[in-house]
């Protein structure tokens, strides 16, 4: 998440200043959950955090996209952390190495993952927005894979595997937030060998 930005943020009398990207987020989640991701309105959350209707901006393109937080800064460290992997190593390993990593969290972080993941998967007024962010998650990973097959990232295998791997990850969250006891990092994984075991 980022951390202070270096502008001062405008702030309404009797708060605290809101200091980072995840306690806005924070505040918007309390806010959908009580009111609803489509009754709450941008005015809302900035309210909620203490800050103005500009600053809330800096932070978050729109609306959309708070419950995808630092979704392009993710990204860019997951191609970083997949072209620093050593050719010897599997691509299984690879690709397996790096959606757990991609989907590690604080624990302290945990509960507002939770509502994250709750409104990226249940909130409708979401898919068509999460659609583009799946997207762009899957061209990553299709591109890395395409590089140790030596073809296109538009060539059938890495596409079939990114979307694979995107749907394994799906059916981890979904069992994840069915079981709050479940350790995500072992789901994702366990989701990647059942794959790997299914079509050996």
């Amino acid at each position: 998440m980022e951390g202070v930005m270096s502008d001062p943020l405008t702030t309404r009398s009797g708060r605290r200043p809101i200091t980072s990207r995840a306690e806005v987020e924070h505040a918007a989640f309390e806010l959908f959950a009580r009111q609803g991701f489509e009754r709450t309105t941008i005015d809302d959350i900035a309210r909620a955090a203490g800050i103005g209707r500009r600053t809330f901006f800096r932070y978050f393109p729109s609306k959309n996209d708070i419950a995808w937080g630092d979704f392009d800064g993710e990204l860019q460290r997951m191609r970083k952390r997949l072209t620093g992997y050593p050719p010897e190593l599997p691509l299984f390993e690879a690709i397996r190495s790096a959606l757990v990593d991609f989907n590690r969290i604080p624990p302290e972080e945990a509960p507002w993952h939770r509502r994250r993941m709750e409104l990226i998967l249940t909130t409708p007024a979401l898919q068509a927005h999460s659609a583009l962010r799946y997207a762009d998650w899957r061209q990553v990973l299709a591109e890395f894979v395409a590089g140790r097959l030596g073809i296109t990232p538009d060539s059938l295998a890495p596409q079939a595997i990114a979307y694979a791997v995107l749907g394994i990850a799906l059916a981890a969250y979904e069992q994840w937030l069915r079981s709050p006891e479940s350790d995500l990092a072992d789901l994702l994984a366990a989701g990647l060998t059942e794959l790997g075991a299914a079509i050996r």
